[in-house]
């Protein structure tokens, strides 16, 4: 028997029918007509091939049958009506739930600190699991709740999407202290001449630095290509090798390193971060609740939830 082809609401007409021991009060109980429920229970005996309850005079007696599985069932629905409870209240200062997020390695150090800060202080028995996801699937793991929102740069995704911009990071560029060509100003001419390291999760391809340096028929020299900033921020502090990054993990990525960290001498957009959500669960209080804590923890006092990420950036 699979319980996907069971209508639930069948089982609350069993407990109805169990409590009240006659189809008449089982259907004022309900609120139904008494042939709705006898239907009802016509259905619940064809499905289980037994008649689950016999007529003894006025009172409706339950086989056993019956009697077996009406605990579970009770149980069942006293479960699920405590989750939708819980759900409609949601109370984060009692609540053992467990979100999570899908955010990048690279944002983890700007992101985690503040929000389990706020988290701990309000809802200490949250649980917050931040995971990878290929962004090819952060649409499907958001529908399917896999997901309960996600962080990350702009992406091109369909109207069931939700998006907010809670932050925004100008780009910078770090070198050693007592680089032998760089001091505490940069111009462009001596960024170009530099060896450059650029962190890339792809194997292949341009930063985006190396797009609007093309767009303004220019190039710089990329000696390393690595995947993490952090390991490009150690080869920096080593090395002659210049890098550039955004600054808002620039601060974190160097803290104890004796980096210079400099502005970048070419204009370049901020580089946003986006949260992400779906939109079936744009009103769900859980979830609000912690869109409210993200957009907090980085120094945004809400989310705009009116816009889907196929809208454009917002």
């Amino acid at each position: 028997m699979h319980i996907d082809r069971i209508d639930l609401n069948l089982f609350v007409v069993l407990d109805a029918i169990y409590t009240q021991r006659s189809i008449t009060r089982a259907s004022h109980k309900l609120h139904l007509t008494q042939p709705a429920v006898s239907h009802a229970l016509g259905r619940l005996r064809d499905l289980f091939g037994d008649p689950l309850f016999v007529r003894e005079g006025r009172t409706m007696v339950p086989t056993p049958l019956a009697r077996n599985l009406i605990g579970p069932v009770r149980s069942a629905l006293r479960g699920l009506e405590i989750t939708m409870n819980e759900i409609e209240r949601f109370d984060p200062a009692t609540t053992d739930k467990r979100f999570t997020l899908g955010v990048r390695d690279v944002l983890e150090a700007t992101v985690l600190p503040a929000l389990m800060k706020r988290i701990q202080a309000r809802a200490p028995g949250v649980e917050l699991a931040a995971v990878r996801v290929d962004r090819r699937d952060l649409e499907a793991e958001l529908a399917a709740g896999t997901l309960d929102a996600a962080i990350d740069v702009w992406l091109p995704l369909s109207e069931h999407i939700r998006h907010a911009k809670i932050a925004a990071a100008r780009y910078v560029v770090i070198a050693r202290r007592g680089h032998p060509r760089i001091g505490p100003e940069l111009d462009l001419e001596t960024y170009l001449a530099q060896d450059h390291v650029l962190a890339s999760s792809r194997r292949t391809g341009p930063g985006l630095e190396d797009a609007e340096l093309s767009r303004l028929g220019l190039q710089r020299r990329i000696r390393l290509r690595c995947q993490h900033y952090f390991a490009a921020c150690r080869v920096v502090s080593q090395t002659d090798c210049i890098l550039t990054m955004p600054e808002h993990y620039a601060r974190v990525a160097n803290a104890e390193l004796d980096n210079q960290i400099l502005p970048l001498p070419l204009a370049m957009p901020p580089l946003d971060t986006y949260l992400y959500w779906h939109s079936n669960v744009e009103n769900e209080p859980a979830n609000r609740w912690l869109r409210g804590e993200l957009a907090a923890s980085m120094g945004r006092e809400g989310v705009d939830s009116g816009k889907s990420a196929a809208d454009g950036r917002g």
